[in-house]
């Protein structure tokens, strides 16, 4: 009995000191962020997207809430707001930035994109890209990047009506890439809610999206490539659809989010999951999930190290009285 006992507290001492570098796996660098949801840096400056419609301006230890003006009021409607937002490459000069916003009309929500300028501590939307991106309660989709040739790349939610991300003449449920001249192209097809985008240093493009009861994919993309949903999901495979190079399987929910490459490893944000999960995309394996944050939304690096964003606010996590909060991994 006295060897059970001691086992017993062997294994919780273990358990407790397992758990414990989890907490100290990250630092806080900025809380009290509302809804946060793609993170931009530029020199020291971070700028936050929130879904309350703001940019939280992090300069050091000082938060400052900025408010947007948009030219139509944003929808409340469920995952809804102020999403994909990204500063412009010459952002240093121009202090302009693209952002992905859903709005109503007639009784409808929309989502567009949007060129949005910062002026005495404010954004201005100042001109329309995107506009009547049909959406619905949920599934706007929402990422914005910027890729290597310097082009907008834009994901686009099914908007809950999976037979659009099949539809040829609708953006819905697509990847679109945005010209210089303000032109689109769909460059992806068959996807359900992407949310996350980034380039591995080889140029490749990876997505990462929610997949329907699980599911969930990391797909490597490739234009003008269809990614099967809703004929095909998870590891299913049908000629003239493309299989995922990740997925969670039938039995795991991971609602992945913002991605990022750092290091050569691929860095996934993950809402229900609730966990940075770090992916080998050459084995196709998840080689690490750091937990113990909550829900994550958004993971960004700029080269030297890795940050995220929590979610806990959004109305589907516990949040403490810090959350949201910005944190830089160790």
């Amino acid at each position: 009995m006295k060897r059970l006992i001691l086992l017993t507290l062997l294994l919780v001492g273990c358990s407790e000191e397992a758990a414990e570098p989890e907490k100290e796996a990250a630092d806080k660098i900025a809380t009290n962020l509302e809804i946060p949801w793609a993170i931009n840096q530029q020199d020291s400056i971070f700028y936050i997207s929130e879904r309350v419609g703001t940019i939280a301006v992090i300069d050091g230890s000082t938060v400052t809430h900025e408010e947007v003006i948009f030219s139509d009021t944003l929808s409340s409607a469920a995952e809804a707001g102020l999403l994909g937002f990204v500063l412009k490459s010459d952002f240093s000069k121009t202090n302009e930035a693209f952002a992905y916003y859903t709005y109503d009309k007639d009784g409808e929500s929309f989502n567009r994109v949007v060129t949005l300028k910062r002026e005495n501590n404010q954004w201005q939307e100042t001109e329309i890209h995107l506009d009547d991106i049909k959406t619905g309660n949920i599934h706007h989709g929402g990422r914005l990047e910027i890729g290597p040739d310097h082009k907008l790349y834009v994901t686009i939610g099914d908007a809950g009506d999976p037979e659009l991300a099949q539809d040829e003449n609708s953006l819905n449920g697509k990847i679109v890439r945005m010209e210089e001249d303000g032109s689109f192209q769909i460059f992806s097809s068959g996807h359900r809610n992407p949310q996350g985008l980034a380039w591995h240093e080889n140029g490749t493009l990876f997505e990462a999206e929610h997949g329907q009861s699980a599911n969930d994919e990391v797909n490597l993309i490739e234009q003008g490539k269809n990614y099967g949903y809703p004929i095909i999901e998870g590891s299913e495979t049908k000629n003239g659809y493309v299989t995922p190079l990740i997925t969670s399987g039938s039995n795991e929910t991971w609602a992945p989010s913002g991605i990022t490459f750092h290091k050569g490893k691929l860095y996934v944000a993950s809402l229900r999951g609730e966990a940075v999960k770090v992916m080998n995309v050459e084995t196709g394996k998840v080689e690490q999930s750091i937990t113990g944050f909550g829900r994550v939304r958004d993971v960004f690096s700029n080269g030297e190290s890795v940050y995220f964003v929590t979610n806990n606010t959004d109305g589907r996590g516990n949040p403490s009285e810090e959350d949201d909060i910005l944190y830089k991994l160790n």
